[in-house]
């Protein structure tokens, strides 16, 4: 079915209210990796609830921790095979520290379709709030659907955010584990392109690839650790573009520059000719 702009774009996707726990949020932490060292003090407030702090990219799942099926890609005008469809964009706004454990509500809606000619790319937008009504996050994201555009649509404008012209003050290399996409799913994405080998050949690819979400997290719990002592509570947002794929088991490599009040980042595949995996990616503090 073509993308029908115009019904879309504003189109409100109503409220959810969901719940996490503790046990969510270590659940989620240890799917990014979190505790390869169980001695280290900084690693035990991820891993272990004593002093258990929420990683920000915690975020992302947390409306979803109960969802067992793959997701639909359905909104008002439009209609997309999910084999069609990899993530584009991330960004979450924090309004407050994330507890942990509670009840949120959040309501969503879009918020644009843009037309890439070739693709597709929809922009979706949640505001959360918490049981007693204060503003907790606000997530936006956005979706690139292959061999969708075409239909009309603006294209939009670019927002590259560029690193400066000098070397990098940090550079950060990060394993990943072969099951890693394997258990990110536990934390509520069933998309069978992280885990089925035939669903990723239909999609294009030779072999299941990491959710770009969990690469997402991978990486700022990487930055937070190195610039930030490890301590969530200095993140205002968290934004990245998804440049490139990652095979779960590779190492990444992270590159950050500071600026007054935020870190720039990149993050590219070493063993793959450093291939790009998130670009135009910002950290702002707290």
């Amino acid at each position: 079915m073509p993308i029908d702009a115009d019904t879309a774009i504003g189109a409100d996707l109503g409220e959810t209210t969901f719940s996490w726990t503790s046990s969510d949020v270590l659940l989620y932490h240890l799917a990014l990796g979190a505790g390869a060292d169980p001695t280290d003090e900084r690693e035990l407030r991820y891993a272990y609830e004593r002093d258990l702090r929420v990683l920000p990219s915690f975020a992302t799942v947390a409306a979803n921790l109960r969802l067992f099926e793959p997701p639909a890609v359905t909104f008002p005008g439009i209609s997309i095979d999910l084999a069609k469809v990899v993530h584009g964009t991330q960004e979450v706004v924090l309004h407050r520290p994330i507890p942990v454990e509670g009840k949120a509500t959040g309501r969503s809606r879009v918020v644009d379709v843009l037309d890439k000619g070739k693709a597709a790319v929809i922009v979706s937008e949640i505001a959360v709030t918490s049981d007693s009504g204060d503003p907790l996050w606000t997530a936006r994201s956005s979706i690139f659907a292959r061999g969708e555009g075409g239909f009309g649509g603006k294209r939009g404008t670019s927002d590259r955010v560029e690193p400066p012209a000098r070397e990098p003050d940090v550079v950060l290399d990060t394993p990943t584990l072969p099951q890693q996409a394997l258990l990110y799913r536990l934390c509520g994405d069933r998309n069978p392109l992280h885990a089925d080998p035939d669903f990723a050949r239909s999609a294009g690819f030779d072999t299941p690839i990491l959710h770009g979400l969990c690469t997402y997290g991978v990486v700022l719990k990487g930055v937070t650790d190195a610039l930030l002592d490890a301590d969530v509570r200095r993140i205002r947002s968290w934004s990245a573009k998804f440049a490139g794929i990652v095979l779960p088991g590779e190492r990444l490599r992270t590159r950050v520059w500071r600026e007054e009040g935020r870190l720039l980042v990149t993050t590219t595949a070493p063993d793959r000719d450093e291939a790009p995996v998130l670009s135009d990616a910002v950290l702002t503090e707290a």
